[in-house]
């Protein structure tokens, strides 16, 4: 099967050669192609350029562009998709006052989810997911990175990571899985936190390597959660297994979490909100993608990560959601590329590339998406007719996307 889109308005996030991700000053560029066309074959991307140079091309199905601009698939390298219910009265307890912190103190947070999930029935949990998998993809996400953390028992926690698998299995997105089982201590190993973490080493590890049900490790490290030594010890456990490190650090505080991170060369270190001139100058010295997550200082009130610091120091940077029910629900990479224009003073050509190549990068799919490239996935935005990609941010409670294409297949259109 073979479809053309004609007549662009512009194509974004043009790379003739593979790139793994985009740094420093070089995030300000963002490569396009007006007035031009995409062959899909297959799965895959197989020819782009001006509509000058079509001549020849033939397709099985045609879809007119004409006024709309065409881009990769936001990759979304941050979620906590898998939950059961929700936690709106957290929501309104912040409203009336409680930190998150506070809210957490009482039984909420993390735990009120776990608590929740564990009750929840596989399937259950699996239809309350898949919906906002749905949901995502119809909000232009092509990539997705899903973490569990929400279990906090073995039986739980390898629910939720069976869960993701059978939604990796089922839709036509890329979906990553990630082990959280470090997000928080469960209450009834409050004064026994060294025995939890002989919980996730030698009963939950062990499960999920029989099982192949995660490809990334993740610890929440940060005052209250993980220490610098937990975190160390976790993270060399899950290597030893063949988990590739993430690492939620500097939410709150700044404690070292970057350079632990760093230490095991993780992929990413996510979050950021908090951060000093040692930790910039540690991320230099190293290959692991910083990831923001906007939406979350948005929902909880808190500091944005220093987006023109990092940047203007000559580092990447990814965007992310972390869609989860407590401090961030909602999965529109829309509203985070938006968000990080209008409170982190990206342009929109680093906000882009922030969702799409960098975001690849921290799922390590630079090979196969985030970015116009022959042979990768044809995982594509249609946008609806728009002045200029500018628009995209500026118009930050529209919805512009007219059509989306996954693994080559038309998946909606407006």
């Amino acid at each position: 099967m073979r479809t053309l889109i004609v007549n662009i308005k512009e194509l974004l996030q043009v790379r003739e050669k593979p790139i793994e991700k985009v740094s420093g000053t070089a995030m300000k560029i963002l490569p396009t192609i007006e007035n031009a066309y995409l062959l899909i074959r297959g799965n895959s991307i197989s020819d782009f350029g001006r509509m000058e140079n079509l001549d020849g091309i033939t397709a099985d199905r045609t879809i007119d562009a004409s006024g709309k601009i065409v881009l990769p698939a936001w990759c979304d390298s941050h979620t906590h998709i898998v939950y059961a219910g929700n936690r709106e009265g957290e929501f309104v307890d912040r409203i009336n006052g409680l930190t998150y912190e506070e809210i957490a103190n009482k039984g909420g947070g993390i735990l009120n989810s776990a608590k929740k999930l564990q009750l929840t029935s596989q399937e259950d949990l699996y239809q309350q997911s898949a919906k906002r998998v749905e949901e995502v993809m119809a909000l232009g996400t092509g990539a997705v990175e899903i973490k569990s953390g929400y279990g906090l028992t073995v039986e739980a926690e390898l629910k939720m990571l069976r869960v993701i698998k059978k939604l990796a299995e089922n839709y036509p997105i890329e979906i990553k899985t990630t082990f959280l089982g470090a997000h928080a201590f469960p209450t009834e190993f409050k004064n026994n936190k060294d025995g939890y973490i002989d919980l996730i080493i030698n009963s939950m590890l062990p499960k999920i390597a029989d099982e192949n049900l995660a490809e990334f490790i993740d610890v929440f490290c940060e005052d209250g959660y993980f220490s610098i030594q937990q975190t160390d010890r976790i993270l060399t456990a899950g290597k030893n297994y063949g988990l590739i490190p993430k690492i939620h650090v500097n939410q709150f505080t700044s404690m070292g979490g970057i350079q632990m991170g760093i230490k095991h060369d993780a992929l990413s270190v996510d979050h950021l909100e908090v951060m000093d001139t040692n930790d910039i100058i540690t991320l230099k010295k190293s290959n692991t993608m910083p990831v923001a997550l906007p939406s979350c200082s948005y929902f909880l009130g808190i500091p944005y990560t220093p987006a023109r610091q990092l940047i203007d120091t000559g580092l990447p940077l990814a965007l992310a959601t972390d869609y989860n029910p407590g401090s961030t629900p909602s999965g529109n990479m829309n509203f985070v590329v938006s968000t990080a224009c209008i409170k982190m003073k990206m342009t929109p050509e680093e906000a882009i590339n922030a969702a799409t190549i960098n975001g690849a990068y921290a799922m390590n799919l630079s090979k196969t998406h985030g970015s116009i490239t022959k042979a990768k996935k044809a995982n594509l935005i249609i946008t609806k007719e728009i002045p200029s990609y500018g628009f995209l941010p500026y118009a930050f409670g529209s919805n512009l996307i007219d059509t989306v294409v996954f693994d080559g297949k038309i998946m909606s259109s407006k």
